[in-house]
């Protein structure tokens, strides 16, 4: 990332932006196991149509997922399985950030009890 110039850094920060949706999340997290059309999606999403519909194509701009029309239905899939692995990466961050947070948590609630 060092590298990048202005320009590559635009394109970096709108990458994780397509990220920073929790329902664009939901959808990938849909699709990590199969392919899936809108019907499935927003079944599974607990969403609207058109609300799926716009989540996947943001997500299929960035690349992130890819369409394939077969009838009158359009099919969604991964693109880019290594989105997974900077999910999994930030996940296992954020799970060791509120481990050490209860941790700390604990450590200040146990002195409030030994000094009583």
């Amino acid at each position: 990332m060092s590298k990048l110039d202005d320009r590559g850094l635009q394109y970096v920060a709108k990458y994780f932006k397509a990220l920073a949706e929790p329902m664009r999340l939901k959808v990938l997290n849909e699709l990590r196991d199969g392919e899936k059309n809108v019907s499935q999606l927003k079944e599974l999403s607990g969403s609207t149509q058109a609300n799926v519909s716009k989540h996947l194509s943001l997500l299929s701009d960035y690349g992130l997922v890819k369409r394939e029309s077969r009838g009158n239905c359009v099919y969604y899939s991964i693109a880019d399985p290594s989105v997974y692995d900077i999910c999994e990466l930030v996940c296992g961050q954020i799970s060791n950030r509120l481990i050490l947070e209860a941790d700390i948590k604990k450590l200040f609630s146990n002195a409030g009890q030994s000094s009583t």
